[in-house]
């Protein structure tokens, strides 16, 4: 067999192992992965990786590339060389746009736009606006990644859904339709009160009690609830303080459907040391303290933690030069999700080899989301039959952060100054080289669609920690607890 593309002397990195090997692609497959490299000679093209390490092609499932609408602080063809940048060749958009993406017709009008601009593949997660829950009953779950619930909201973010009955429709529907809910959980209530009786936040600090944790557990708590009552499968999204991961761990213990992520901006800064990066690093929910960081990476260390999204949300300088109160939560963060993990567990887990420390952002950035979002027929893996999707990372690189060196259109980052390791060089998607060295390839990114997911089967197909779960039925779950 001639093969499109051999990519020869490579460290291939899994979740729980790495070794030497070599791959023949063919028609945007992975076709052969064997340690004999001159069964690959005849190939159209072949890269030595030299000994370089090589991961499955990472999934960022948390951004906002802001097609349509919100062009002016983002655009797809700046937002997906970021990605290509950073080792990411899959990504999930959220809804949150203008218009925001919770009409069916909206998701072809969406992907139109995008066609031809995209250096990723793709897929979108719907939006749910209040009182308009009934557009649910329309979607199939082969269509989007997930439904985004607000339980509260921001300058982006305005489509909150407050009614309970509302929301026990929303996850009666997607128990219904087997949806994954994804939640921006923090009670919007609690969040009132804090803000009636404390004034408008002028820092980090102040803003992180401003934005307690205490919305973010009773959010969860409610959560847990509905899930218990309808066997939603649920998954929380930028998960900020200890006590969340130690509820969300306990539940799903208990055998609940529910899983978490968190985001690099919440593994990194810290309020109170990083107060000076003023509204640079503001994120709804709050960055919060070293003990909460302390959690979340043990979480990840643990496996309980099912994956980490970037939650890419950059704004113009003009925007985030406003007073602090006034400008908007979110920073960019495609392009520095991978060696801002990597330098994080170097500096927290000095005991882990680099391999070790390579397989748990494999486990969280490519096997978890892709299992959890159901492309894991296709993404996630290096595995024979798989998209060719891969980044290829220099051990011994290291980057100084310089705004230069910054592909999104906004032009500035967070970690500027930051001396971060595992920087990408090379990445492939579908056999096809879209990154090298700062050159891009073929815009050619394609929207997904997402395998029906059994929700028999969640312990096995997420490789859940925790205990076998009971056949989860489509409505009232009668047998946990």
């Amino acid at each position: 067999m001639q093969y499109d593309l051999s990519i020869i002397n490579g460290r291939l990195v899994y979740k729980d192992q790495v070794f030497k090997g070599h791959i023949g692609v063919k028609n945007g497959k992975i076709a052969i992965i064997t340690n004999r490299k001159d069964m690959l000679f005849n190939a159209k093209k072949i890269i030595d990786a030299n000994d370089n390490y090589i991961l499955p092609g990472l999934i960022d499932s948390h951004v906002h590339f802001r097609t349509p609408g919100l062009t002016y602080k983002e655009t797809w063809k700046t937002a997906s060389r970021a990605a290509v940048a950073g080792g990411v060749t899959t990504v999930l958009d959220m809804p949150n746009t203008n218009p925001y993406l919770s009409k069916v017709d909206l998701i072809d009008e969406k992907n139109n736009l995008i066609k031809g601009t995209s250096l990723v593949d793709y897929g979108f997660h719907f939006g749910v606006e209040p009182g308009k829950s009934y557009y649910l009953n329309l979607l199939n779950s082969n269509m989007i990644a997930s439904v985004k619930v607000f339980l509260t909201g921001h300058h982006t973010a305005k489509n909150i859904i407050k009614d309970r009955t509302e929301l026990e429709e929303i996850f009666r529907i997607a128990a219904e339709k087997n949806i994954i809910l994804t939640l921006h959980a923090e009670d919007e209530d609690t969040l009132n009160l804090f803000r009636q009786y404390n004034n408008a936040p002028t820092n980090l600090i102040e803003y992180e009690r401003h934005l307690s944790r205490s919305a973010g557990i009773i959010a969860i708590g409610k959560a847990i609830e509905l899930v218990k009552q309808y066997g939603t499968q649920v998954h929380v999204l930028h998960v900020s303080s200890a006590e969340e991961v130690e509820l969300l761990e306990v539940a799903a213990k208990a055998g609940y459907p529910i899983t978490f992520e968190t985001t690099p901006h919440q593994l990194w800064f810290d309020a109170m040391k990083d107060v000076e990066l003023g509204s640079r690093v503001k994120l709804s929910p709050a960055i919060r303290s070293e003990k909460d960081q302390l959690k979340l990476w043990k979480s990840l260390i643990d496996g309980t933690m099912i994956s980490v999204g970037s939650d890419h949300a950059p704004h113009s300088n003009k925007e985030k030069k406003r007073n602090f109160y006034e400008a908007p939560p979110g920073l960019p963060g495609v392009q520095e999700i991978l060696p801002v993990l990597i330098t994080g567990l170097m500096k927290n887990y000095p005991n882990l080899t680099f391999e070790e420390i390579l397989s748990k952002v494999v486990s969280v950035m490519a096997e978890g989301p892709s299992k959890l979002f159901k492309i894991s027929d296709r993404k996630g893996r290096i595995e024979e039959g798989l998209d060719a999707d891969f980044t290829i990372i220099d051990p011994e690189d290291e980057w100084v952060v310089k705004k230069e060196d910054i592909y999104s259109l906004c032009q500035w980052s967070a970690y500027e100054g930051e001396t971060l390791k595992g920087r990408p060089f090379m990445t492939i998607r579908r056999g096809k080289v879209v990154y090298l060295n700062g050159e891009f390839g073929e815009a050619d990114g394609k929207l997904l669609t997402f395998k029906e997911f059994d929700p028999s089967k969640f312990n096995e197909f997420m490789s859940s920690p925790f205990q076998q779960l009971n056949k989860m039925k489509a409505f009232r779950r009668t047998n946990i607890l």
